[in-house]
Protein backbone atom coordinates (compact mmCIF):
# COMPACT_ATOMS: atom_id res chain seq x y z
CA UNK A 1 0.00 0.00 0.00
CA UNK A 2 0.99 3.38 -0.28
CA UNK A 3 2.47 6.31 2.02
CA UNK A 4 0.16 8.76 0.79
CA UNK A 5 1.08 13.17 2.26
CA UNK A 6 -1.91 15.62 3.31
CA UNK A 7 -0.78 19.20 3.00
CA UNK A 8 -3.12 20.98 5.26
CA UNK A 9 -3.51 24.28 6.95
CA UNK A 10 -6.24 26.12 9.20
CA UNK A 11 -9.24 26.59 7.51
CA UNK A 12 -9.19 23.28 5.44
CA UNK A 13 -12.42 22.33 4.28
CA UNK A 14 -13.44 19.86 7.11
CA UNK A 15 -15.06 16.97 4.70
CA UNK A 16 -12.09 17.19 1.91
CA UNK A 17 -9.34 16.30 4.88
CA UNK A 18 -11.90 13.69 7.07
CA UNK A 19 -13.14 12.16 4.78
CA UNK A 20 -10.26 11.40 1.84
CA UNK A 21 -7.72 11.18 4.98
CA UNK A 22 -10.27 7.98 6.57
CA UNK A 23 -11.27 6.62 3.52
CA UNK A 24 -7.57 6.09 2.46
CA UNK A 25 -6.38 4.80 5.83
CA UNK A 26 -9.66 2.32 5.93
CA UNK A 27 -8.20 0.56 2.50
CA UNK A 28 -4.62 0.36 3.86
CA UNK A 29 -3.06 3.33 2.76
CA UNK A 30 -0.59 4.84 5.10
CA UNK A 31 -1.64 8.29 5.48
CA UNK A 32 0.26 11.42 7.11
CA UNK A 33 -1.33 14.92 7.39
CA UNK A 34 1.16 17.96 7.99
CA UNK A 35 1.30 21.60 8.03
CA UNK A 36 3.78 24.32 7.66
CA UNK A 37 4.77 25.67 11.30
CA UNK A 38 3.05 22.50 13.25
CA UNK A 39 3.91 19.17 14.65
CA UNK A 40 2.18 15.91 14.96
CA UNK A 41 -0.22 16.02 18.07
CA UNK A 42 -1.02 19.93 16.84
CA UNK A 43 -3.89 20.73 15.01
CA UNK A 44 -5.65 22.71 12.46
CA UNK A 45 -9.40 24.41 12.65
CA UNK A 46 -11.76 23.32 9.40
CA UNK A 47 -14.17 25.22 8.36
CA UNK A 48 -17.89 23.10 6.70
CA UNK A 49 -18.84 24.87 3.17
CA UNK A 50 -21.80 24.25 2.17
CA UNK A 51 -24.48 24.51 -0.95
CA UNK A 52 -27.70 26.21 0.25
CA UNK A 53 -28.82 28.12 -2.69
CA UNK A 54 -26.79 30.45 -2.25
CA UNK A 55 -24.55 32.59 -4.95
CA UNK A 56 -21.71 30.77 -3.04
CA UNK A 57 -20.91 28.21 -0.59
CA UNK A 58 -21.98 29.15 3.07
CA UNK A 59 -18.93 28.21 6.36
CA UNK A 60 -19.57 27.32 9.29
CA UNK A 61 -16.66 26.08 11.90
CA UNK A 62 -15.82 22.15 11.28
CA UNK A 63 -13.81 20.19 14.41
CA UNK A 64 -10.29 20.48 14.91
CA UNK A 65 -8.44 18.11 12.97
CA UNK A 66 -4.96 16.30 14.58
CA UNK A 67 -1.98 16.23 12.61
CA UNK A 68 0.15 12.78 12.75
CA UNK A 69 3.22 14.13 11.39
CA UNK A 70 5.51 17.48 11.43
CA UNK A 71 6.03 19.15 8.59
CA UNK A 72 9.65 20.32 9.59
CA UNK A 73 12.41 17.61 8.31
CA UNK A 74 9.34 15.88 6.77
CA UNK A 75 10.85 12.96 4.22
CA UNK A 76 9.54 13.99 1.08
CA UNK A 77 11.26 11.07 -0.58
CA UNK A 78 9.57 8.58 0.97
CA UNK A 79 5.81 9.60 0.18
CA UNK A 80 4.48 7.98 -2.69
CA UNK A 81 1.40 10.20 -3.21
CA UNK A 82 -0.08 14.13 -2.74
CA UNK A 83 -3.40 15.10 -1.11
CA UNK A 84 -4.42 18.31 -0.93
CA UNK A 85 -7.55 19.67 0.13
CA UNK A 86 -9.50 22.73 -0.10
CA UNK A 87 -11.01 25.00 2.09
CA UNK A 88 -9.25 28.72 2.68
CA UNK A 89 -5.87 26.97 3.63
CA UNK A 90 -4.46 26.49 0.06
CA UNK A 91 -4.90 30.26 -0.62
CA UNK A 92 -2.02 30.89 2.02
CA UNK A 93 -0.47 27.45 1.82
CA UNK A 94 1.13 28.47 -1.65
CA UNK A 95 2.75 31.13 -0.40
CA UNK A 96 4.87 28.86 1.46
CA UNK A 97 8.11 28.32 -0.57
CA UNK A 98 8.53 24.70 0.84
CA UNK A 99 4.94 23.76 0.76
CA UNK A 100 5.39 24.62 -3.17
CA UNK A 101 8.81 22.39 -3.30
CA UNK A 102 7.12 19.69 -1.84
CA UNK A 103 4.57 19.60 -4.86
CA UNK A 104 6.68 20.41 -7.03
CA UNK A 105 8.60 17.13 -6.27
CA UNK A 106 5.56 15.21 -6.53
CA UNK A 107 4.67 16.04 -10.02
CA UNK A 108 8.50 15.73 -11.16
CA UNK A 109 8.55 12.68 -10.23
CA UNK A 110 5.46 11.42 -11.45
CA UNK A 111 3.44 10.58 -8.39
CA UNK A 112 -0.09 10.78 -8.03
CA UNK A 113 -1.38 13.67 -6.68
CA UNK A 114 -5.26 14.39 -6.01
CA UNK A 115 -6.75 18.21 -5.14
CA UNK A 116 -9.56 19.14 -4.98
CA UNK A 117 -11.95 22.57 -4.43
CA UNK A 118 -9.13 25.28 -4.11
CA UNK A 119 -6.79 22.98 -3.81
CA UNK A 120 -5.38 24.16 -7.43
CA UNK A 121 -4.82 27.47 -5.96
CA UNK A 122 -1.53 25.61 -5.01
CA UNK A 123 -1.12 23.57 -8.29
CA UNK A 124 -1.11 27.00 -9.80
CA UNK A 125 1.48 28.05 -7.20
CA UNK A 126 3.85 25.63 -8.46
CA UNK A 127 2.96 25.86 -11.61
CA UNK A 128 1.83 22.59 -12.42
CA UNK A 129 -1.13 23.16 -14.55
CA UNK A 130 0.16 24.55 -17.98
CA UNK A 131 -1.85 22.54 -20.39
CA UNK A 132 -2.93 19.79 -17.79
CA UNK A 133 -6.90 19.16 -17.97
CA UNK A 134 -7.96 20.15 -14.48
CA UNK A 135 -11.04 20.67 -12.21
CA UNK A 136 -11.48 22.97 -9.34
CA UNK A 137 -13.82 24.88 -7.43
CA UNK A 138 -15.52 27.27 -9.72
CA UNK A 139 -14.46 30.52 -8.61
CA UNK A 140 -10.55 28.92 -9.11
CA UNK A 141 -11.33 28.35 -12.35
CA UNK A 142 -9.79 31.62 -13.79
CA UNK A 143 -6.98 31.01 -11.70
CA UNK A 144 -6.51 27.52 -13.09
CA UNK A 145 -6.64 29.28 -16.71
CA UNK A 146 -4.37 32.09 -15.82
CA UNK A 147 -2.17 28.88 -14.98
CA UNK A 148 -2.20 27.73 -18.08
CA UNK A 149 -3.99 25.11 -17.26
CA UNK A 150 -7.42 23.70 -19.19
CA UNK A 151 -10.19 24.32 -16.58
CA UNK A 152 -13.05 21.37 -16.71
CA UNK A 153 -15.79 22.96 -15.35
CA UNK A 154 -17.44 19.55 -14.50
CA UNK A 155 -20.35 18.51 -12.54
CA UNK A 156 -19.83 18.88 -8.60
CA UNK A 157 -19.91 15.71 -8.16
CA UNK A 158 -17.74 14.48 -10.62
CA UNK A 159 -13.70 14.34 -10.99
CA UNK A 160 -11.00 14.72 -13.75
CA UNK A 161 -8.21 12.51 -14.41
CA UNK A 162 -5.42 14.02 -16.50
CA UNK A 163 -2.01 11.64 -16.16
CA UNK A 164 -0.93 11.47 -12.42
CA UNK A 165 -3.37 14.42 -11.54
CA UNK A 166 -6.80 13.84 -10.06
CA UNK A 167 -9.11 17.01 -9.04
CA UNK A 168 -12.75 17.87 -8.60
CA UNK A 169 -15.11 20.73 -7.58
CA UNK A 170 -15.96 20.15 -3.80
CA UNK A 171 -16.26 17.94 -1.35
CA UNK A 172 -19.73 16.62 -3.08
CA UNK A 173 -17.51 14.84 -5.55
CA UNK A 174 -16.07 12.49 -2.90
CA UNK A 175 -17.28 9.19 -4.47
CA UNK A 176 -15.92 9.82 -8.00
CA UNK A 177 -12.59 11.41 -7.01
CA UNK A 178 -11.53 9.39 -4.22
CA UNK A 179 -12.02 6.52 -6.77
CA UNK A 180 -9.96 7.57 -9.51
CA UNK A 181 -7.26 8.02 -7.08
CA UNK A 182 -7.11 4.93 -5.52
CA UNK A 183 -6.92 3.97 -9.51
CA UNK A 184 -3.96 5.98 -9.70
CA UNK A 185 -2.60 4.35 -6.59
CA UNK A 186 -3.53 0.46 -7.94
CA UNK A 187 -5.48 0.15 -5.09
CA UNK A 188 -7.73 -2.74 -5.79
CA UNK A 189 -10.99 -3.42 -3.70
CA UNK A 190 -12.78 -6.73 -4.21
CA UNK A 191 -15.59 -7.62 -2.54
Amino acid sequence: MSKILFIVGDFVEDYEIMVPFQALAAVGHEVVAVCPDKSEGDFVRTAIHDFEGDQTYSEKPGHNFTLNGTFEGLDIKSFDALVIPGGRAPEYLRLDKRVVELVKHFASTNKPIAAICHGAQILAAANLLREKKCSAYPACGPEVKEAGGLYQDIAITDAFTDGNLVTAPAWPAHPAWISQFLALLGTKITL
